[in-house]
């Protein structure tokens, strides 16, 4: 089970693992906001299992020009859509081909099912005669520079008491 962890200004910094939360939580560093069904049992004593924590302290983020580009973050900015043909994803394609200069950006990498892949090729898209149906931009926003961003973030519900779930 995984922690959400909030900076003083309860805004989310991280996910990370239920020991570093009670890691936090027995040094004096974070406290507990929501706590899990299931309790920590140790040889001395039984721990709630934190679901939420609370830092006592703000932690001030770094200033990032950006996040870097992978495949995971392109496929999930673009919907899992391929961005030649609409329909679904599961790789993804440098609009300009690296053998012809392209770079590995968030404005070159684009999400592509594979039979449009196997047909582009190191082709750019003037010579085949296609088009993008979206722009590749950087993404924005704070959801995507919260770290352990690539592991599968759980719904919010899940980081509730089960009295407080909807």
């Amino acid at each position: 089970m995984r922690t959400l962890v909030l900076n003083a200004g309860y805004e989310p910094l991280a996910v990370v693992t239920f020991r570093r939360a009670l890691v936090l939580v027995l040094t004096g560093k974070a406290s507990v906001v929501a706590e899990g069904e299931d309790p920590v049992v140790g040889p001395n004593e039984v721990l709630s299992r934190p679901s939420v924590i609370l830092l006592n302290r703000y932690v001030k983020i770094p200033y990032r020009s950006g996040t870097v580009a992978t495949r995971r973050g392109v496929l999930r900015r673009d919907n899992h859509l391929c961005a030649y043909c609409g329909k679904p994803a599961s790789t993804i394609d440098h609009v300009v081909p690296r053998s012809r200069g392209g770079e590995d950006s968030w404005e070159n990498l684009v999400a592509c099912c594979l039979r449009c892949n196997n047909a582009k090729g190191d082709k750019t898209l003037a010579s085949l005669g296609w088009s993008l149906r979206i722009v590749p931009t950087p993404p924005r926003g704070t959801f995507w520079q919260i770290r352990e961003l690539e592991k599968p973030l759980p719904q919010w519900s899940e980081f509730l008491p089960a009295d407080n779930a909807a």
